[in-house]
């Protein structure tokens, strides 16, 4: 049976320093409180650096077809995130800074098609961190160092604690899948290792809990997502029926 790739470490490694640098160039900038409430305790909050017409409000990772994805007033800020975002040669469809404060967690929890099978990928790049973060993705536990870049599968259950003493703050970036892409990714891993989400495991309840969480943001796009779920939903229950 074909091992499904769920997690890759990619060849990249950023300078620690610059990363410090610019994140010191947006500390008193506002940060978001992250709008999925029920999935997690403490401070997690958000800070977008490219979002949909720039908006720095915005910081929802999805954007609909018409909007145009540019740089936010923090990201104008800072030179070497630019420089990092810059370095992935595919279109780039959200960039934010997220900090899990000292003593928060994330509570288990899966994200909507964003495996690379879908078209699209998440890439953490650590900027802040400390030994007592824990992040747990279908079982296994990750270790992400300042200046790495990883691609994890957040389709598949993942969680996150911050037991140390100091924030945990990642860059994190949603890309969209093209050739330079499907080049880097097929030189660590095999075409094949990259499988839809088992369908068999998309309960009613896991469905409910993905519109409950889209609701919070307003993008066109959004909408359409949802009403794609109910419609996948009525047919579950209706399958359920028979």
């Amino acid at each position: 049976m074909q091992e499904i790739t769920t997690y890759l470490k990619l060849p990249f490694q950023f300078n620690e320093e610059k990363l410090i640098h610019d994140l010191s160039l947006i500390l008193d900038i506002n940060w978001i409180p992250h709008f999925n409430t029920a999935d997690y305790n403490g401070d997690w909050k958000v800070i977008s650096l490219y979002a949909p017409n720039g908006e720095q409000s915005n910081i929802f990772s999805l954007s609909s077809p018409t909007s145009i994805i540019s740089e936010t007033p923090a990201l104008k800020k800072c030179q070497y995130f630019k420089e990092v975002i810059n370095s992935f040669k595919c279109p780039i469809l959200s960039a934010r800074i997220l900090r899990l404060g000292v003593g928060a967690g994330i509570k288990p929890h899966r994200d909507y098609e964003l495996g690379y099978e879908d078209g699209s990928f998440r890439l953490h790049i650590p900027i802040v961190t400390n030994a007592h973060v824990q992040f747990i993705l279908d079982g296994n536990e990750l270790t992400m160092l300042p200046g790495e870049c990883w691609y994890t599968n957040v389709n598949y259950v993942h969680s996150v604690k911050n037991l140390g003493e100091s924030d945990r703050v990642h860059l994190v970036i949603d890309g969209k899948r093209n050739e330079w892409s499907d080049s880097l990714f097929f030189s660590l891993a095999s075409s094949e290792s990259f499988q839809p989400f088992p369908q068999e495991n998309e309960s009613p309840e896991t469905i409910k809990r993905t519109i409950e969480e889209l609701k919070h943001s307003n993008e066109p796009i959004v909408k359409q997502l949802i009403n794609d779920l109910q419609q996948k939903l009525t047919a579950l229950n209706e399958s359920s029926k028979e």
